[in-house]
């Protein structure tokens, strides 16, 4: 099973796409194990929205398309929904 995931840094504005078959290690990765990459500059990170997948191929066509100027605007969606209750 794949996880497409989306992180929010709401101290700095940033969204993060990613996929993984390890959603809990990952998370951690992003807000405390990791020592270089472009995620340590936006901790901490919160997970706004997950999707399943059972091919890892799926999964990573589903990232491509969040990564895009649309999906990016449907994430921003999904963010300020979140953020309004």
């Amino acid at each position: 099973m794949f996880t497409v995931y989306v992180l929010y840094s709401p101290l700095f504005d940033q969204i993060y796409v990613g996929y993984t078959a390890d959603l809990h290690n990952c998370l951690l990765s992003h807000n405390e194990l990791a020592t270089k990459g472009h995620t340590i500059k936006y901790r901490p990170w919160t997970i706004v929205h997950t999707e399943q997948f059972d091919m890892k191929s799926d999964a990573m066509k589903r990232e491509k398309q969040l990564k895009s100027s649309k999906g990016r605007a449907s994430i921003r969606s999904i963010i300020i929904e979140k953020l309004s209750f």
